[in-house]
C-alpha cells in the first residue's frame, strides 16, 4: 500500500472518529429533522456545505462524500429530508417521523426541510454552499432562485423537472432557476443531460458550469461513491468548481 493511500485512509479515519455527530432540529412545521454534522472546526468563515439526498435515500448517501469534503477543507451537514428511505445502511429518520405524523409524504413536502436546514446551518458559517441530489437538486434550484440569500453557491446532481405528478408546469424549476445569480454547478449521468439542459441554459452564462462524464456515469450524488470507477472524473470537476468559488 502506498504512503499516499495510507495517509488518505488515516485522514478519513480521523475525521470519522472525531468529527461526525448526529443531530436533530425542527423543520418549519416542527417535524423533527435528523442530520449528520461533519465538522473540522467552528470557524464561521469556513465554507459549510449542506448536503441533500435523492429519492428513496437518506443522509447515508454522503457517508464517504462528506469525509472527503472535510479533507478538502469544508464543514458539512448531511440532512435526512422527509421524502426518502435509506442509503448505505442508514435509515432516513426524518422520513420515519413524517410517516408517523402525516402517514404520507412527497418530494414537494421536503422543500420546507431544505429551508429549515439552511437556516439552521447559518449558526455554523456565513458561507453556505447548497448541494442537492436528484429531486433535492431541483428543489434547491427553485428555492434559492426565489431566496437568493440562502446560499453562496449550488451543486446540483441530476436535477430535472420532476414535479408534473403534482400538477406543476414543465418549467416549474426553470422559472425559478433563471433568477439565480450565484455560481451553479450541474452534472449527471450522460443519458440524463436532456433532463436539465433547459434549466441550465436558463441560468445566466456567467453563473453556470456543467460537467458531462466521458463514461456512462451515475444518477445523483452517488456518482461520487468510491465504488464506481467513474467517480474520479466527477470529483475532479467538483473540486475544480469548489476551488473557483471566492468564499
Amino acid at each position: 500500500m502506498s504512503r499516499v493511500l495510507i495517509l488518505i485512509l488515516l485522514m478519513f479515519s480521523f475525521v470519522n472518529a472525531t468529527n461526525k455527530k448526529t443531530i436533530e432540529f425542527k423543520s418549519l412545521d416542527n417535524l423533527l429533522i435528523t442530520a449528520d454534522l461533519y465538522m473540522i472546526d467552528e470557524d464561521v468563515n469556513r465554507p459549510f456545505i449542506v448536503l441533500y439526498h435523492q429519492a428513496q435515500s437518506s443522509r447515508g448517501e454522503y457517508n464517504d462524500i462528506a469525509l472527503r469534503l472535510n479533507t478538502l477543507g469544508y464543514n458539512c451537514m448531511a440532512v435526512d429530508l422527509r421524502s426518502g428511505k435509506y442509503s448505505n445502511g442508514v435509515k432516513n429518520q426524518t422520513y420515519v417521523q413524517a410517516v408517523k405524523n402525516y402517514k404520507k409524504t412527497t418530494y414537494l413536502n421536503a422543500r420546507i426541510d431544505i429551508i429549515a436546514s439552511i437556516h439552521f446551518a447559518r449558526q455554523y458559517s456565513k458561507n453556505i454552499i447548497a448541494w442537492g441530489s436528484s429531486y433535492s437538486a431541483s428543489l434547491l434550484l427553485k428555492t434559492i432562485g426565489e431566496k437568493p440569500r440562502y446560499a453562496k453557491a449550488i451543486l446540483a446532481f441530476s436535477p430535472g423537472e420532476y414535479f408534473s405528478m403534482f400538477n406543476k408546469p414543465d418549467d416549474y424549476i426553470k422559472n425559478s432557476a433563471q433568477k439565480l445569480q450565484i455560481p451553479v454547478f450541474i452534472t449527471s449521468a450522460r443519458n440524463e443531460v436532456k433532463d436539465w439542459e433547459a434549466i441550465y441554459h436558463a441560468i445566466g452564462q456567467k453563473y453556470r458550469k456543467n460537467f458531462i462524464p466521458k463514461s456512462k456515469g451515475h444518477h445523483g450524488s452517488s456518482a461520487l461513491w468510491p465504488k464506481y470507477n467513474s467517480s474520479s472524473e466527477y470529483w475532479t470537476a467538483v473540486e475544480s468548481f469548489l476551488k473557483s468559488l471566492k468564499l
